[in-house]
């Protein structure tokens, strides 16, 4: 188990009676009927007085209505709330849509393919009651994609510096989590990432993985892992140089700039000295004069930017208190 440097806050009010357990749900009507038969086992022997908040993520095979009868079976209809997305959003924008439909203070992310115990979910709790705002689960045991999630995740961390090791697994994490991140599409992934780039304090606990009961994984292919990279730099640059965009295009911008004059410095060299005209390095000093300074401009521009964004976060902030 890891936590981060930060110690944790003096131990809050016990979250099991304050809680609701988010699970995102994509064509899983044949886990439905297992899921809330344990779901109930565990609030049961746990004594948890929470609810469970499911998304229908765009399913077409039933999912929903498999959902309704295996939850008045264990005796959860009354304790579920139920939320329905027309089409396939993924899984950071069933993690917002539960959120606005639930008043609980704090979330728990559990999977429908019941690759996670339930009875993981009081551990969690435990590690939210010692004062941390988010805990991580690192997946235990073989699985198909352990190179590519062991890769991806050092390169996490060599980036972020975050103190978790497994950034896409089961997570608990306070209500002020997600009200204070602006998620975007697929950046669930990155939920702790960002977190603990807004001050919050994470912790990291165990968890074996299990093997897929019913169906096959919707998160698989070469494209997802394209794509995550993708994300992943694109979190980069939000963390880094969204505060201070001037950074990137202004340092860039005189970067070329100094490199046009550079190229004019030896055009001049060539032509006086050696007396050899070469138009095209002419071109090439107007062009990179011209973009280093449209660089810079667009520096000054994202910084009047960025200093609005921050204004409106401060406000929406406080419209929230």
């Amino acid at each position: 188990m890891t936590e981060s440097g930060l110690s944790p806050a003096d131990p809050v009010t016990p979250t099991s009676r304050n809680l609701a357990v988010i699970v995102p749900a994509f064509d899983e009507a044949e886990n439905m009927a297992d899921l809330f038969h344990d779901m109930a086992a565990t609030f049961e022997r746990s004594d948890l007085d929470g609810e469970v908040v499911l998304v229908d993520d765009g399913s077409t095979d039933g999912t929903l209505v498999a959902a309704r009868e295996a939850a008045r079976a264990a005796g959860l209809e009354g304790r579920t709330v139920w939320v329905e997305h027309r089409v396939n959003q993924g899984k950071t924008a069933a993690i917002v849509s539960a959120a606005r439909a639930s008043d609980a203070r704090v979330f728990v992310l559990f999977d429908a393919d019941l690759q996670h115990a339930t009875e993981e979910i009081p551990r969690f709790l435990e590690k939210i009651d010692e004062g941390y705002d988010l805990v991580a689960g690192r997946k235990v045991g073989d699985y198909s994609k352990r190179f590519v999630s062991g890769l991806y995740n050092r390169l996490s961390r060599l980036i972020f510096r975050v103190p978790v090791r497994d950034l896409n697994s089961m997570k608990a994490f306070r209500r002020e989590v997600v009200e204070d991140l602006h998620l975007r599409q697929d950046w669930h992934r990155y939920l702790a990432v960002l977190a603990h780039d807004r001050g919050f304090r994470l912790a990291e606990i165990d968890i074996e993985l299990l093997p897929r009961r019913y169906g096959v994984s919707k998160y698989s292919g070469r494209s997802r892992v394209f794509v995550g990279l993708l994300d992943l730099v694109s979190v980069w640059f939000q963390l880094v140089f969204s505060r201070k965009p001037m950074l990137f295009f202004g340092i860039t911008g005189l970067f070329v700039a100094g490199l046009g004059v550079l190229v004019g410095l030896v055009a001049l060299f060539l032509r006086f000295v050696l007396d050899t005209g070469f138009r095209p390095l002419l071109t090439l000093v107007v062009f990179l004069v011209l973009l280093g300074g449209l660089l810079f401009v667009a520096g000054l521009l994202a910084e009047l930017i960025a200093g609005l964004r921050s204004e409106v976060e401060d406000l929406r902030r406080e419209l929230r208190r």
